[in-house]
C-alpha cells in the first residue's frame, strides 16, 4: 500500500545532494576549505559526508585527539546552511596503530599477516581494535551530538573482507558451537566431513577455508561465509553503541556495495536506520545503455527492499568518471543528470558523490569529483552538478513516497556462496547473479516495480514471486513458496532448484526437493552443462496458456526434466532430451507454478513475463506504449503518484499520450500529449493517486543540458 515515509532526517525534509568532502587533505590550505562553501552552495548541495579516512587527523598519536579542524569544518557547513553526514573512521586507521599493535592487521587465507596499509585491513574479531573504535566513535558522538549541522551517522566505509588470524578461528569455533549446540557429531553430519576422511575429533581441529588447507568441504564455506557476516555485523554493532547512547535519535547508516559477494547485507539491514549504498555502473559500455541501466535498476531495487520498503541514499556516485574500472569512461552530457533521477525513482532520497573536491594526490586523484582540479565551478562537470541540484529541489514532494511492487524476485545471498562453492556445472561464473539480472530486465522494461529479496522475506503481499537457480533452499522457504502459491500466488523457478539444504547437503528423493516436486509439478532429473558454443532450441507448444510462439535459444543450462502434473507449454528441439519438456506451468491451490528448464534468451523472457503479467494484473508505472530504452517508475505518497519516464537512449524518444492534454507544473502552460524525451532525458509526471484522469494529470519536465555552455 502507498504511504509516505519520513524524511531520513526530519530535521531537513527535502532531498539530500552532497558529497564525500575531506577537508583534512587541505588543512595547509584554509583558503581552499573557504572557498569550498561558495562552490558548494553554487553547485546546489546541501550536505557533506565527513570525516570517511580521517582517524589520522582525528587521533594522530594514541590518546591525542585534535578536533578543532573537524569543529571548523561543521560550523562552516552549519553557517552555510549545510549538514553533515558524519562518518567514523575505522575503515582506514593511522599507521601508530598498527605498529603498536600488530593484532589488528588482518591475516590472509594463506595464514601470512598483512602489512599496513589500504582500506579495511582490520581484524573484525581484534579486542584492540575494537575498543579503539569504540573509543573514538564515542569521542565524536559526546562531542557532535547537539551540533545542528549533524544529520546523519555514517558508519565506517564500504565493510567488506576477512580476517583468518588467531583470534578469528577461535571466533570461529565459538560461533560453531553455537550453531550446533556444541555437538560436534552434529557439524560433522552437516558437513559431510565423513568424505575424504575429513571427520573432526575435536573443535580445535577446525580452521577457516585455506587454499593452504581445507577448501573442499563446502559445508565448512558457506558456515565461514555466514560466521564472516555474523562478526562483521558484530564489529558495527560495537561502532554503533556510543552513537545510540549520545545521539538516540540520529539515523544511522553504513553505505553497502550492491550485490558484493563478502557479505549478506540482509544481516546488516535490520540494524540500520536507513539503507544506503554505492553506485558506479559502467555507463557507455557497447552500443546499448539498457543492460547497464537494467542492472543498476535492479540494484536500487535490492536497496529499496532491504530497507522494508523505506526510501535509500545513494550515498555515492560519480559525477563524471571513476578511476577504478577497466576503462574509465567519461558520463556523456545528459547521463549524470539521469543516472542521478534513476535513483530517485527507485526509492533513493538522496544523491550522493563521491567525491565533492578531488584529492591533489594518491590513488584517487583522477577520480570525478564536484570539484575538479581546476578548483572553480566553470567546468562542464560541475555544470551539470548543479543542474541535478535545481532538478532535485524541485521535488520535494517526492521525498518518503513509497514503491508498490507486486513482484519480488529472489537474490539471496547465501544461495550464491552455496552455487560459488559446488564443483559441477561448469568451472568460474556459473551465472547465478547474471541469471537473476535477466529475468529482473523485463519486468523492468514493462515498468513493473520489483522488489529484489532474499528467503528469509514474507511473500504475502506479492502477486508474483520469481526465484532464479535457487540451489539452496535455507530453512521455511520452501514452506513459504508453497503457501504462497496454494493462496493464489503465481511463482517461476528455473532449472537447478532445489538441490540442497542449507548445510548444502543434496536433498534426496527427486528435486526440486523440500516439497517443491509438488509444488511445480515436475521431477528434474539432471542437468546438461553446454559448452559455450553450443545451444539447444526451446520450441513453444500450440496453443499453450501463456501463448509462447516459435523457437528460443537455450544456452548454458538445460535441465532435463519429467512432467508429474504440470502442463507442458514447451519442449526441447535438439538432443537426446529432444521433446522433452522445457516450460511447464502446474496448478497448485489456487495459484500457479511455473517451471523453466534452461537458460534461455532474452526474447523468451519477455514473451515469459509479458504473458504472466497480463494473466496475474500487474500494474505498470505507465500505462502507455514505451519504446525501446524508455522506461517508467512510480513512487506514490498514497495523495500523489510520481511517475518517472526515462530515456536511456543517446537519441530522441517519444511517448504517444494520445490526446490526452497535460499541464507543466513549473509554467502553467499547456504541455503536448506526446512526451519528448532528449538523450539521456526523462520525465516526471504527477497525478492524483488512484485517480489517472487526464484532467488531474500535470507534468514536470526537466531537459538534460547537453546544450548549454559553459563559460
Amino acid at each position: 500500500m502507498s504511504r509516505r515515509y519520513p524524511p531520513i532526517n526530519p530535521k531537513f525534509p527535502h532531498l539530500l545532494h552532497g558529497g564525500d568532502y575531506n577537508p583534512d587533505q587541505w588543512l595547509h590550505a584554509p583558503e581552499v576549505l573557504e572557498k569550498d562553501m561558495r562552490l558548494a552552495k553554487l553547485a546546489k548541495v546541501n550536505t557533506m559526508t565527513v570525516g570517511v579516512f580521517a582517524w589520522a587527523a582525528l587521533e594522530p598519536e594514541e590518546g591525542r585527539f585534535e578536533f578543532g579542524w573537524l569543529d571548523q569544518t561543521l560550523d562552516r557547513l552549519a553557517d552555510s546552511g549545510l549538514y553533515a553526514v558524519l562518518a567514523t573512521p575505522s575503515g582506514a586507521r593511522p599507521a601508530w596503530m598498527s605498529q603498536k599493535y600488530p593484532e589488528v592487521l588482518r591475516v590472509r587465507p594463506d595464514r601470512g599477516r598483512n602489512l599496513h596499509g589500504m582500506r579495511h585491513n582490520h581484524c573484525i574479531t581484534s579486542p584492540v581494535y575494537r575498543e579503539k573504535t569504540a573509543l573514538i566513535n564515542d569521542k565524536l558522538a559526546e562531542r557532535y551530538k547537539d551540533h545542528p549541522a549533524l544529520l546523519v551517522w555514517h558508519v565506517s566505509n564500504e565493510y567488506g573482507g576477512e580476517c583468518h588470524c588467531e583470534l578469528c578461528q577461535q571466533a570461529f569455533r565459538a560461533w560453531l558451537k553455537e550453531r550446533y549446540n556444541n555437538d560436534l557429531d552434529a557439524l560433522n553430519r552437516a558437513w559431510w566431513a565423513s568424505f575424504w576422511a575429513h571427520t573432526f575429533s575435536d573443535w580445535s581441529q577446525i580452521e577457516s577455508p585455506s587454499p593452504v588447507g581445507e577448501d573442499r568441504l563446502h559445508g565448512l564455506t558457506i558456515d565461514w561465509m555466514r560466521f564472516v557476516t555474523d562478526q562483521t555485523v558484530d564489529f558495527m554493532l560495537n561502532e554503533t553503541k556510543p552513537l545510540r547512547t549520545h545521539t538516540p535519535t540520529t539515523p544511522i547508516t553504513t553505505n553497502l556495495m550492491g550485490t558484493y559477494p563478502g557479505l549478506n547485507y540482509w544481516k546488516f539491514a535490520e540494524h540500520l536506520d536507513a539503507i544506503s549504498w554505492d553506485s558506479y555502473p559502467s555507463w557507455h559500455k557497447g552500443k546499448s545503455h539498457m543492460a547497464i541501466s537494467a542492472a543498476t535498476s535492479f540494484h536500487h531495487d535490492l536497496n529499496r527492499a532491504l530497507g522494508g520498503g523505506k526510501p535509500f541514499m545513494l550515498m555515492e556516485m560519480t559525477p563524471s568518471l571513476v578511476n577504478w574500472q577497466p576503462v574509465c569512461k567519461l558520463k556523456r552530457p545528459g547521463m549524470h543528470q539521469l543516472s542521478a533521477v534513476q535513483a530517485v525513482a527507485h526509492g533513493s532520497d538522496t544523491v550522493q558523490y563521491f567525491q565533492f573536491r578531488k584529492s591533489r594526490g594518491s590513488s584517487e586523484k583522477f577520480h570525478g569529483a564536484v570539484v575538479d582540479h581546476l578548483g572553480t565551478e566553470h567546468n562542464r562537470v560541475f555544470g551539470e552538478v548543479a543542474e541535478v541540484g535545481r532538478t532535485l529541489e524541485k521535488l520535494d514532494g517526492v521525498v518518503g513516497a513509497s514503491t508498490d511492487a507486486e513482484v519480488a524476485i529472489v537474490y539471496d545471498w547465501e544461495n550464491r556462496w552455496a552455487i560459488d562453492a559446488l564443483e559441477g556445472l561448469k568451472k568460474g561464473d556459473r551465472k547465478y547473479l547474471s541469471t537473476v539480472l535477466h529475468h529482473h530486465r523485463p519486468l523492468w522494461e514493462m515498468s513493473v516495480a520489483t522488489d529484489v529479496i532474499d528467503q528469509s522475506v514474507d511473500l504475502s503481499k506479492y502477486k508474483l514471486v520469481v526465484a532464479p537457480m535457487l540451489y539452496m533452499l535455507r530453512p521455511g522457504m520452501a514452506e513459504r513458496l508453497r503457501r504462497f502459491v496454494e493462496a493464489g500466488g503465481t511463482a517461476v523457478a528455473t532449472y537447478w532448484t532445489g538441490i540442497v539444504n542449507e548445510t548444502d547437503l543434496c536433498y534426496l528423493g527427486g528435486w526440486p526437493g523440500d516439497g517443491l516436486r509438488e509444488v511445480f509439478g515436475v521431477w528434474d532429473e539432471e542437468t546438461d552443462t553446454l559448452y559455450p558454443e553450443e545451444h539447444n532450441t526451446v520450441v513453444a507448444r500450440e496453443g499453450n496458456e501463456l501463448d509462447l510462439h516459435g523457437e528460443y535459444v537455450a544456452r548454458d543450462y538445460c535441465a532435463l526434466i519429467h512432467a508429474e502434473g504440470a502442463d507442458v507449454l514447451a519442449t526441447y528441439r535438439d538432443d537426446f532430451y529432444a521433446d522433452r519438456p522445457a516450460v511447464t506451468a502446474n496448478a497448485f491451490g489456487k495459484g500457479k507454478a511455473y517451471y523453466v528448464a534452461s537458460r534461455n534468451d532474452e526474447r523468451f523472457l519477455a514473451d515469459l513475463y509479458q504473458a504472466i503479467a497480463r494473466k496475474v494484473g500487474l500494474k505498470r508505472a505507465l500505462g502507455a506504449t514505451l519504446p525501446k530504452g524508455v522506461t517508467a517508475t512510480r513512487r506514490s505518497d498514497g495523495e500523489n503518484d510520481f511517475v518517472f519516464v526515462m530515456n536511456f537512449n543517446d537519441a530522441p524518444a517519444q511517448v504517444d499520450r494520445g490526446d490526452t492534454a497535460y499541464r507543466d507544473a513549473l509554467t502553467g502552460e499547456p504541455a503536448a500529449g506526446t512526451l519528448q524525451l532528449k538523450p539521456f532525458g526523462f520525465t516526471v509526471l504527477k497525478t492524483t493517486a488512484d485517480k489517472p484522469a487526464a484532467s488531474e494529470l500535470t507534468i514536470e519536465t526537466f531537459d538534460t543540458p547537453a546544450t548549454r555552455t559553459v563559460k
